[in-house]
């Protein structure tokens, strides 16, 4: 048997580059991504952009805050930062992570400042970022890697 077959009934791990996998792996992959993908574009469109335009509804919410224009910009930046970082195999986990830290902020910002108005929603966005930190926690470890490479240079 050559190196490129696998027996019928084998698996191996998903997220392998280049190896192969079951039919289902596979669609967990893609189903994954494409989650990775749409949570990228909410926190960059939806998110951070008004936030980092300052538009009125952004500027109003972080006023009735008492955070003013500077947490606001800085806010926006962390989501623009955390939405690219999605993208990107070797960040993917650490930035699901840091936009989870985010989403656990902003829920206690809604039952503090808001009333609970929208608190439900950094929640419902926390769950998806959780499973994509777990699923792609490997990926923090090829990052430790590089940064060690990169330090010993």
């Amino acid at each position: 048997m050559s190196q490129t077959t696998v027996p019928v009934g084998t698996t191996t791990p998903a997220g392998d580059p280049g190896s192969p996998t079951t039919g289902r792996a596979r669609g967990l992959r893609i189903a994954l991504r494409t989650v990775q993908v749409l949570l990228a574009l909410f926190y960059g469109l939806a998110s951070a952009l008004p936030k980092l335009i300052a538009h009125p509804s952004a500027v109003e919410s972080f006023d009735r805050i008492g955070w003013g224009s500077g947490a606001m910009y800085t806010i926006g930046a962390l989501e623009l930062a955390g939405a690219v970082a999605l993208l990107i195999p070797v960040l993917q986990s650490l930035a699901a992570l840091a936009l989870g830290a985010l989403m656990v902020g902003a829920f206690v910002v809604q039952l503090t400042a808001f009333d609970g108005q929208n608190a439900a929603t950094p929640l419902i966005l926390l769950i998806p970022l959780l499973v994509i930190a777990w699923a792609r926690r490997r990926h923090t470890r090829d990052l430790l890697d590089l940064l060690d490479r990169l330090r010993r240079r």
